[in-house]
């Protein structure tokens, strides 16, 4: 019999057990300690670190030949994919290709109250870095949610990184999908050698303006610390949903959901909040009989035991406070008062609608990525979007009578600040 864990409002520890929710994305002093070394390692002595580093944690070794991935083996990868999963990639990524075009931030100009040109231009950046996790399950889906994106925004240089396995080979459907969605290079490391490789560069992998991409804790950490030497989109971390449900919820639907998180393994989350305590004990059966059923019963059990949770609330609103305060990935909000709950939801990476609209679509096939906050993060991050492979600049351009107009208030910030220069500069276009 599964064992996971139940809170009830009624419960005396029901406040702390609520408090709880309230979480912050941080890592342990031990990761960020092992992170801050593998990436000293790796501005260092590049190639040699990464080898020695890939060997050490994942068992494999490589040398700087075979870091990266020839292009021939990328295609080759395709033309040998299944007319299966051909279409399945060919529809995900048509889907996402499409949502990210429609996403893409846009050239504009216009006046100032003193009529100065004011305007923002976008270009894509020059070279960028997504990290695709391998592990037990290649995420070819992440193939399709980060470097579509980038092939949208017009990145020429789209760089990828992602764990071979033991056997010193990256998934071909992965590679599969690679080749699909536009990148450009391809190296099999990964974890946080990766990130500092892209970041730091190395004798065989140039370094990268932004890196994009989810991944373990160590890789969270690593793009956490090499930000300000590149950019970084957000932190996504090990795989999360929320589900919020009244009376109409389906229990084997959300049952469903719960298990399609949990067997990602080590580290994953799934909640399940209701004011139904019916449904509340539905769900739990649910999952006990549905979770005999699957195949990834190593990575379930933990999961389930250690890493999800259900709670009755005393209203539904209650519930929205305590999704809020969770900031989940993905938040699956079913009831019959859509209209008044969904204003109520601030900080989830992603909101699915209704019982028939499974978290698993947007994973693989919806449109949106599926790279989203997790951790809590999503209380300062959104999902990944199109706009974030896009460096802005601003715009100004004055002629000489819009200068005239702006001399006064110039002048005036600049005796606040003591900036006497800056006046001056004003006044000696002005005559």
């Amino acid at each position: 019999m599964l064992t996971m864990k139940i809170y009830r409002y009624t419960d005396n520890n029901w406040n702390q057990i609520a408090a709880t929710l309230d979480r912050r994305a941080e890592a342990s002093d031990a990761v960020q300690e092992v992170v801050s070394g593998v990436i000293k390692a790796v501005r260092e002595r590049g190639d040699a670190a990464l080898i020695e580093l890939t060997e050490r944690f994942d068992g494999v070794q490589l040398s700087s030949k075979t870091l990266r991935i020839p292009a021939e083996a990328i295609a080759s990868a395709w033309e040998m994919a299944t007319p299966e999963l051909q279409t399945a990639l060919q529809s995900a990524h048509r889907n996402v290709f499409d949502f990210a075009r429609k996403s893409l931030r846009q050239n504009w100009s216009g006046l100032n109250e003193q009529g100065g040109e004011v305007g923002e231009v976008y270009h894509p950046f020059e070279r960028v870095g997504c990290y695709v996790p391998g592990g037990s399950a290649p995420l070819v889906s992440t193939a399709i949610m980060t470097v579509t994106l980038a092939a949208a925004a017009g990145v020429p240089e789209i760089v990828v990184c992602t764990p071979c396995g033991r056997d010193g080979t990256v998934n071909p459907g992965l590679l599969a999908a690679l080749k699909l969605a536009g990148a450009t290079e391809v190296y099999q490391i990964g974890g946080a050698q990766a990130i500092a490789a892209m970041a730091y560069g190395t004798e065989t992998i140039r370094p990268v303006t932004k890196i994009f991409g989810p991944g373990n804790s160590y890789v969270v950490e690593a793009k956490r610390q090499a930000f300000g030497v590149v950019s970084i989109d957000l932190l996504p971390g090990p795989s999360e949903v929320l589900i919020l449900a009244d009376h109409t919820g389906n229990p084997a639907f959300i049952a469903a959901d719960i298990l399609a998180q949990a067997e990602h393994g080590k580290d994953s989350q799934a909640g399940f909040i209701t004011d139904d305590a019916a449904l509340l004990a539905a769900v739990v059966a649910e999952v006990e009989k549905q979770s005999q059923t699957l195949s990834r019963q190593a990575q379930l059990g933990p999961v389930l035991e250690k890493g999800v949770f259900l709670m009755l609330a005393a209203t539904l609103e209650e519930g929205a406070k305590l999704v809020n305060a969770y900031a989940p990935e993905h938040l699956s909000l079913i009831t019959e008062r859509e209209s008044d709950i969904l204003p109520l939801i601030r900080t989830a990476g992603a909101i699915f609608l209704g019982n028939h609209s499974p978290v698993a679509v947007g994973d693989f096939l919806a449109g949106p990525s599926h790279t989203l906050p997790t951790g809590g993060a999503g209380k300062s991050f959104p999902g990944l979007t199109v706009d974030m492979f896009q460096r802005r600049t601003s715009i100004i351009r004055l002629s000489q009578k819009s200068c005239a107009k702006s001399e006064s208030i110039v002048h005036a910030f600049a005796a606040v600040e003591g900036l006497d220069a800056h006046g001056r500069s004003v006044s000696i276009r002005v005559g």
